[in-house]
């Protein structure tokens, strides 16, 4: 699987330039590459709310973020992904070499000044993806065998597992919808996962499905930006589910295989 980086800069030149970089760079992550330049999966955002709505809606691994663009400059959208409960891992690349101190304080990898060099940015993709490697190492199992424990209102509910149609990962927490209501609670969907592995099927970066409860798969339009995309019908719930092209194989196989 390749690393997907999102180039979050308001000039377009200094995109491109880092898209032609990124060419010429391995991919610490895919093993198969032997040292050749990897392909990456890249996109871009000129702005912090364009950055904001491309991470909320599917995952990237890594941030290449200038710090001086109108609007929520690069150290402000940091400070907002710390709210995630997965937060891509972050590169500051900028043209001023005095903000390394706060950009270091908001957990950043590296800290990169224009004009990039090509030897630097592989160093910081591959201190990217060790840290990565190793939070996936030490991140703990989920101990909830046959059901999920929500805390709402002052309150603590059983959800059996059995019960829940979806979950989806909205920043900090998770979706939890079950015939009769939705949840909000605060976990890890990579963890809910990684324990129950056998349960979900993931159609999206951000949603896992309970298997018995695909039905249908048919084109339609993402409600979030209108495009043309695969949407999911489960059992329970009326409304349709966007399936990312990277699950599309996989959801036709559970479909037709009959392991949901």
């Amino acid at each position: 699987m390749s690393m997907r980086i999102l180039l979050v800069d308001d000039e377009s030149l200094a995109r491109a330039r880092l898209r032609a970089l990124l060419d010429a760079c391995r991919d610490p992550t895919d093993l198969s590459a032997d040292m050749a330049p990897g392909r990456f999966q890249i996109g871009e955002a000129a702005h912090a709310v364009q950055a904001m709505a491309q991470v909320q809606h599917q995952h990237w691994d890594l941030l290449l973020l200038d710090i001086h663009m109108p609007g929520l400059d690069g150290l402000g959208l940091a400070r907002h992904m710390q709210s995630s409960s997965q937060p891509p891992a972050v590169v500051f690349v900028t043209a001023h070499a005095d903000h390394a101190l706060d950009a270091f304080e908001l957990d950043a990898v590296d800290y990169l000044t224009k004009p990039v060099r090509q030897e630097r940015l592989q160093q910081a993709l591959d201190k990217a993806a060790r840290r990565s490697s190793h939070a996936d190492a030490e991140r703990p199992p989920v101990a909830t065998p046959g059901f999920l424990l929500i805390h709402d209102r002052g309150r603590t509910e059983r959800v059996p597992l059995s019960e829940i149609i979806y979950l989806k990962a909205e920043w900090k927490y998770v979706t939890v919808r079950t015939p009769c209501r939705s949840y909000i609670y605060d976990g890890s969907l990579h963890e809910l996962e990684l324990a129950h592995p056998d349960r979900w099927l993931r159609i999206h970066r951000n949603a896992l499905v309970a298997r018995h409860r695909l039905r249908v798969l048919e084109k339609g339009h993402d409600p979030v930006d209108q495009a043309e995309t695969w949407l999911l019908a489960v059992e329970g719930v009326e409304e349709r589910l966007p399936v990312s092209r990277r699950q599309l194989a996989a959801v036709r196989e559970a479909l037709a295989g009959g392991s949901c």
